[in-house]
C-alpha cells in the first residue's frame, strides 16, 4: 500500500507510546495476525507486532515522567529491579568520545541471533550487522558489546557504549551475579579494563534514540538475512 494512503494513530505498546498504521478504511494494517507500528513518525524502521499487545491511549491520561527512572527488563531471566536510566543529555558525553550503540536480536530464545552496532566519532559513522549463530537474546546483547570493544583500534579515547539491555548493564556494571554466561561476561569485563575512559550507558529501548533504533535494525536485519 502506498505510504500516502496510510494514517498513523498514537497507541500504547508494552508501556511505550508508538504509532500504529491504519489504511484508508480506517482499519489497522495487518499481516499474519500482526499489525504495523513505528516508535517515531519520522523513522524509516517499522515493526509487525502482536495486536493483543496494543491498546488505545485514554484521553487525558498523564504522560510518563521525564528524566531518570527505574525500569525492569522483563525479557531478562533475572528480572532484577533497580536499573537506572543513566542517559539524560548529550552534554554528559565528552566531545571527543567514541559513541557506540549496540543491540542484539534473537528469533526464538535461543534461536538464530544477530548483533547490530553503530559507531560514531565526530562526523564519522560505521555500521556492523552480523549473524552470530544460535544464541539467547541475552548472549546476543553481550556479544554486541564484546564485538564493539574489539573493533576499536584505540583504548585511549573516551568511549561511551549505549545499550537498552538491563541484563547486560547489570552484569557488566552493577555486579549482578549471573547464573548463565559467566565466561562471556568475564571476558568482556577484562576487555573493558584496558580502556582509559569507558562507560556503559543504559538507555530505554524504542524510545526515540536514533542510534539505538539503528542498532536494533542492524541486529534484526542480521537475523532476517540468515532466515532468508
Amino acid at each position: 500500500m502506498e505510504n500516502n494512503k496510510i494514517s498513523w494513530k498514537r497507541m500504547m505498546f508494552k508501556s511505550n507510546k508508538v504509532w500504529q498504521a491504519f489504511g484508508p478504511d480506517e482499519k489497522p494494517l495487518s499481516k499474519n495476525g500482526k499489525v504495523l507500528i513505528k516508535y517515531n513518525p519520522d523513522q524509516e524502521y517499522e515493526y509487525w507486532v502482536n495486536e493483543n499487545n496494543l491498546e488505545e491511549i485514554s484521553p487525558g491520561a498523564p504522560g510518563k515522567p521525564q528524566g531518570r527512572k527505574k525500569i525492569q527488563d522483563k525479557s531478562s531471566s533475572d528480572n532484577r529491579k533497580g536499573v537506572v536510566e543513566e542517559f539524560t543529555s548529550e552534554r554528559d558525553i565528552p566531545s571527543d568520545a567514541i559513541c557506540i550503540y549496540t543491540d542484539g536480536a534473537s528469533s526464538g530464545n535461543p534461536g538464530p541471533s544477530g548483533i547490530g552496532i553503530l559507531f560514531r566519532f565526530g562526523e564519522h559513522e560505521k555500521e556492523l550487522s552480523r549473524h552470530i549463530g544460535i544464541a539467547t537474546n541475552n548472549i546476543a546483547e553481550l556479544e554486541a558489546i564484546r564485538t564493539a570493544l574489539l573493533e576499536l583500534k584505540t583504548t585511549k579515547k573516551p568511549v561511551r557504549i549505549f545499550t537498552d539491555s538491563s541484563y547486560a548493564y547489570g552484569v557488566l556494571t552493577l555486579n549482578w551475579k549471573a547464573k548463565k554466561n559467566p565466561e562471556l561476561i568475564n571476558r568482556i569485563k577484562k576487555t573493558m579494563t584496558s580502556f582509559s575512559d569507558l562507560k556503559l550507558v543504559k538507555i530505554k529501548g524504542h524510545a526515540g534514540h536514533a542510534g539505538n533504533e539503528r542498532a536494533d535494525s542492524l541486529a534484526t536485519r542480521a537475523v532476517k538475512n540468515e532466515l532468508g
